[in-house]
């Protein structure tokens, strides 16, 4: 009981700004702290040059939108609304694309920020880059074959059986890996793929909203707005009319 009084006596004592500066060590990994209204409290040092800001005082009272496309940052603001829900993220595993369709594998962890009356006023997170970490991370190597698979032929139609093939698996065993190792079946995992490259388009290019879904590996257009709207909250047409007038 005496140690725990100390520890908090020492804790109040330093302050929360030098703890929270404590995180500039972490080169690699992304640390950020936000309120209610997404908007940046705090970053490290590894943040800042992520977002290719200046200084902290240039990302202080600004949100995602300031840094990153709107499609983006409209998903980082709903994913944050979760947190000041209640949610709780916990290293879980993310695949991110660039333009040119190359992976990054990160892990992130977000947690809601109480006040000293229980209510929830704000949120941080931590993002890591595994391969900047140089982390020997077995889960992406066990499904890296059907990823790299998937990446590269997600405009066109082929089955999971095909896929389990290209891995050298049964599709049950396919169906495992991924499971455990991106809490998703390989079927949802090609609809978020073409997805994400649809809404590229939506941002890019001037295509007709039916030739954007057959670019990206949808058929059926109604299919295709109805999985868009179901990842995304809108339809690809509000998505891109949206996108338009926050530029």
């Amino acid at each position: 009981m005496i140690i725990e009084q100390h520890s908090t006596s020492f804790l109040e004592h330093i302050g929360v700004k030098q703890l929270v500066n404590m995180f500039d060590l972490l080169s690699s990994d992304l640390f950020w702290i936000k309120d209610r209204n997404h908007i940046f409290i705090h970053a490290n040092q590894a943040l800042i040059e992520h977002l290719n800001a200046k200084s902290l005082d240039s990302i202080l009272g600004k949100t995602d939108f300031d840094f990153s496309p709107a499609h983006l940052a409209k998903q980082f603001f709903r994913d944050d609304d979760k947190i000041i829900a209640g949610e709780q993220v916990t290293e879980r595993l993310e695949m991110n694309m660039n333009h040119d369709g190359d992976i990054a594998w990160y892990t992130t962890s977000k947690r809601p920020i109480f006040d000293g009356i229980n209510n929830i006023v704000g949120s941080y997170g931590i993002t890591r880059h595994l391969q900047k970490q140089a982390i020997a991370f077995s889960g992406v190597d066990a499904i890296k074959e059907p990823i790299d698979y998937i990446r590269k032929n997600y405009q066109t139609h082929f089955s999971i059986e095909q896929l389990a093939s290209v891995a050298h698996l049964s599709v049950s065993a396919l169906e495992r890996r991924f499971k455990k190792y991106l809490a998703k079946t390989p079927k949802q995992l090609i609809n978020e793929i073409r997805l994400e490259n649809s809404r590229r388009l939506l941002v890019e290019t001037n295509m007709p909203i039916a030739e954007v879904g057959d670019a990206t590996g949808f058929t059926d257009h109604s299919y295709f707005s109805k999985q868009f709207r179901l990842f995304f909250g809108e339809l690809p047409s509000e998505f891109r009319k949206n996108h338009r007038k926050n530029a």
